[in-house]
């Protein structure tokens, strides 16, 4: 089955909109489409995000979602513990690499993500790097 690390920004995009290809993917993995392989610093970042006033307030989002969220991601996730070696990979954004991380010591095939830093690398040490829309196309293909 595939695996696939999600970026903060397609988990926060799949909350705070119904719409699109991260509610989508978030549902695809749900039905176990494919194994999301996700850490603790992704976790913290993703719930530090849809925490912030101006996230929360502006999407209605109730701290029983991002309970359940949090939740979701820990139990039901294959969680990368530690860290792989992938230091100065991002220069521009270094907070990136956690991501990378992750994909390496799970063995992820794929990196999904709607951010620059990540999308210019498009692969990484046999690591797939696509946009939502890529990874949803692919997923259907099969």
């Amino acid at each position: 089955m595939r695996r696939a690390v999600l970026d903060t920004n397609v988990i926060v995009s799949s909350v705070i909109s119904r719409k699109g290809a991260p509610f989508q993917l978030m549902e695809a993995w749900e039905k176990g489409g494919f194994q999301l392989v996700t850490s603790e610093k992704i976790i913290e970042e993703t719930i530090r995000v849809i925490s912030e006033p101006r996230v929360k307030d502006r999407f209605h989002i109730t701290d029983e979602r991002i309970q359940r969220l949090k939740k979701s991601l820990t139990k039901n996730a294959v969680f990368a513990f530690g860290e792989a070696d992938v230091t100065g990979t991002i220069p521009d954004d270094p907070s990136d690499e956690k991501f990378l991380s992750a994909a390496i010591l799970k063995k992820a095939s794929f990196i999904v993500s709607g951010d620059k830093h990540l999308l210019d690398l498009k692969n990484f040490q046999g690591i797939t790097i696509l946009m939502p829309r890529q990874f949803l196309d692919s997923l259907d293909a099969e």
